[in-house]
């Protein structure tokens, strides 16, 4: 069996970046930032406050671009793990996701706890397990709701790292893929498991599964097995969304037509595959990175503490004004937040995790294993 080293040199593997992927993320969190302000704002109390409700009729579909991210997420991961350890793989991963994280948790914590009042209110407790992400598992909410999608991303992560870790990532294309997608489509149809929902994602498997393809596309993998398992991936991913419509109309009480649905889903697919084939864009690279940057913290300040802003500034009175005005501001610190916190945060934390390994690795298990038992005593 070839280890992974051995089988990188059978393919190139691209270096650099996508630009055109960059815009895909800015489109992505521009249509749940339309969803969240037009059709499903922050919650309390059983009440939604919306900010724009007047844009329903299109802004409910605006949820749609949180598979965006998992397409775009599919073949980036696929794209970071080549050419890696497994443990530099995690180490990048957390790095690219944790800093920033703790930064925009902390701070909407202290904009909720200090400004949110009865609405939005939060507790100390609250703020402990979500520096583990998943509060939910510590029985604490969240102290924002767009985070459950990080799940999904660090679940889908770790399964990545398993396949590296056993060195079975070649054939994640070839046999892995294929027997996922059969799994969860079996699951949503006919087994309706919410463990296996859970665990292998099978309500979502389809969207990152295609970004993985598109991936071996970009790669320059083009044989017929690997476009017949794009259009697998693709089809389920079509079908997972039209299934998750429907889920969305019972607990919304309100129609999400398929009719839409669908469409927007193939129009996800093809613009990720138009932008593998686009890397360079006409913008300047500075910009396009900037741009691309500022999505995760827009991501993740975007609905708790703007609607914070949004009630407290008596947005009710001029709803298109005040949201405009507080999206701007979200925009500057999203921006800031990448500049200052998000880069040199990775920077210090991969250093510090790389460090961390290496000195890990100099031990035995069983001795890193005692160590650690008796370090929690």
């Amino acid at each position: 069996m070839p280890t992974d080293q051995q089988a990188h040199t059978t393919v190139p593997t691209p270096t650099g970046r996508v630009d055109a992927l960059d815009l895909l993320r800015l489109l992505a969190v521009a249509g749940v930032v339309l969803y969240h302000f037009g059709f499903n704002g922050p919650t309390s109390n059983g009440i939604t406050y919306v900010a724009l409700p007047g844009l329903s009729g299109f802004a409910r579909y605006g949820y749609l671009g949180v598979q965006l991210f998992f397409v775009v997420s599919g073949f980036v991961i696929a794209f970071s793990a080549q050419g890696r350890t497994a443990s530099e793989f995690l180490i990048a991963r957390i790095s690219r996701i944790y800093p920033a994280f703790l930064f925009c948790m902390t701070l909407t914590f202290l904009a909720s706890l200090f400004f949110g009042g009865p609405e939005f209110s939060v507790s100390a407790k609250q703020y402990l397990a979500n520096l583990f992400i998943a509060a939910p598992a510590l029985g604490q909410p969240y102290v924002d709701l767009v985070y459950w999608t990080l799940i999904l991303e660090l679940t889908f992560y770790g399964w990545v790292f398993l396949l590296m870790l056993i060195h079975q990532l070649e054939k994640l294309p070839t046999v892995i893929l294929p027997a996922w997608l059969a799994i969860s489509l079996f699951n949503e149809a006919s087994l309706h498991s919410h463990t296996l929902t859970k665990l292998l994602l099978t309500d979502q498997s389809g969207f990152f599964a295609t970004g993985v393809m598109l991936y071996e596309i970009y790669r320059g993998r083009s044989n017929l097995l690997t476009l017949v398992t794009l259009v697998f991936a693709a089809t389920v991913a079509v079908t997972q969304g039209v299934l998750n419509s429907y889920l969305m109309a019972a607990e919304f009480k309100t129609a999400f037509d398929p009719y839409v649905v669908a469409p927007v889903c193939v129009a996800i697919i093809v613009l990720a595959f138009a932008a593998i084939r686009t890397p360079r864009i006409f913008l300047p690279a500075s910009i396009v990175l900037a741009l691309g940057g500022l999505t995760y913290p827009l991501y993740l300040f975007h609905a708790e503490i703007g609607y914070i802003a949004f009630r407290r500034l008596g947005g009710e009175q001029d709803p298109v004004a005040t949201v405009t005005l507080v999206l701007s501001a979200i925009l500057l610190l999203s921006l800031l937040t990448w500049r200052y916190v998000d880069r040199p945060g990775q920077k210090w934390m991969r250093i510090w995790l790389t460090a961390t390994a290496a000195t890990l690795s100099r031990y035995p298990l069983a001795t890193r294993s005692k160590a650690l038992f008796s370090f929690s005593k």
